[in-house]
């Protein structure tokens, strides 16, 4: 693929920093855009990238980043207010913004990452916000759009996994409701970035919709089974009925340390097989090796030590600096704050916390969050 001058909206996001990385490993010129153009400056390759401030719900200040930005070929639109109040409304004002701003600067594509969208039943706040966006993306005369539809995406600091990693750590004995029998098709962080960056190749990928997952289908139940598998941390699980993705969603804001709203928008999609069709496995091969299993995706994400820059990953699967602070686990958390108050020559021994069985550290966590007042908040990219 020829190198292009692309744009990426919330680059300061989990996938979006990730992709900035591949995107310059690739030979491509970026332009990486953020509402705080300040934040860019904590991300290991700000040095490499033309930073900009857009704010993607004003749209003059869309037409100045593309003003600022120069000539641009691609943009990849990762902005979401998911777990906000009224998030789409203002996620459908925010894509057409987007969308009129580059087609006023000449922009060719726009590649855009959002979920599945079942064909049968109520869709959630989530998914419908989802096909939304896309919608509002594709203006008349304005760039031609590439959407990918992606799952849960495995990888240290996602959302979903560490929903994953909160509930297999915390709970000896995990309610499954009936709804996580539901089919889905994960993908691995690093298939979502190959993916990402096969779709801004005009030649490879036409126009359209597409979805994108890894090489297995398989449920929530058996995720969290997997990830047990990864961690030697076997639970036991009791089939319940009558309990429905509404009701779980009010008490994951509760008990895990994820932001409520995402957290609760997340949950309630369950509700839906999460099936790919349409794949863009038919039109791009796989990558060297092949698609990462789930097995190896679980893996993958827990065997990082100390979080780094994430242009110095090893691994997209692992857990970056600028990752939200809620992310990695309780172990990690309460060793971050021990740390503070550890004298140099003791930290060594904090690597013991994670010995500690999980639902023990959940609890000493959540007691350490509650005293230092904190709690975890979602950023809209």
């Amino acid at each position: 693929m020829k190198s292009n001058r692309i744009l990426v909206t919330g680059a300061t996001g989990y996938v979006g920093s990730r992709l900035v990385t591949e995107l310059l490993s690739e030979g491509h010129e970026v332009v990486a855009a953020s509402r705080k153009v300040d934040r860019l400056a904590t991300f290991g390759w700000s040095d490499q990238v033309t930073a900009v401030a857009l704010d993607a719900h004003d749209p003059a200040s869309a037409r100045a980043a593309f003003a600022e930005a120069g000539t641009v070929d691609v943009v990849y639109y990762l902005v979401h207010g998911i777990g906000q109040p009224d998030f789409r409304d203002a996620d459908n004002a925010a894509a057409t913004n987007v969308a009129e701003a580059a087609k006023e600067a000449g922009v060719r594509r726009i590649v855009y990452l959002g979920g599945f969208v079942p064909e049968e039943g109520e869709l959630s706040e989530h998914l419908t916000s989802r096909a939304e966006v896309a919608e509002s993306l594709s203006i008349d005369g304005g760039p031609e759009v590439v959407w990918l539809g992606a799952a849960m995406i495995i990888g240290a600091g996602s959302t979903s996994f560490e929903m994953l990693r909160y509930v297999g750590d915390r709970f000896w004995l995990i309610p499954t409701p009936t709804w996580m029998d539901n089919p889905m098709d994960p993908i691995s962080v690093s298939d979502v970035l190959y993916y990402l960056v096969a779709a801004a190749d005009t030649d490879e990928v036409p126009a359209g919709a597409y979805d994108i997952s890894g090489p297995e289908s398989t449920t929530y139940r058996n995720l969290l089974a997997a990830y047990g598998r990864a961690t030697g941390q076997r639970r036991a699980s009791v089939p319940i009925r009558g309990v429905d993705t509404s009701v779980v969603s009010m008490l994951t804001s509760v008990i895990l340390p994820v932001p409520g709203g995402l957290a609760a928008d997340l949950v309630e999609s369950l509700d839906h097989p999460m099936r790919a069709s349409d794949g863009l496995r038919e039109i791009v091969p796989d990558p060297p090796g092949g698609l990462v299993t789930i097995d190896e995706a679980i893996k993958r994400s827990l065997s990082n030590g100390r979080a780094r820059p994430v242009n110095e990953l090893t691994d997209p699967h692992h857990l970056a600096d600028t990752d939200p602070v809620w992310a990695g686990g309780d172990a990690r958390r309460i060793a971050q704050v021990a740390e503070a108050v550890t004298p140099p020559i003791a930290r060594p021994a904090l690597g013991l916390l994670n010995v500690v069985p999980g639902p023990v550290a959940a609890a000493l966590r959540t007691g350490l969050d509650a005293l230092l007042n904190l709690s975890p908040k979602a950023h809209p990219a």
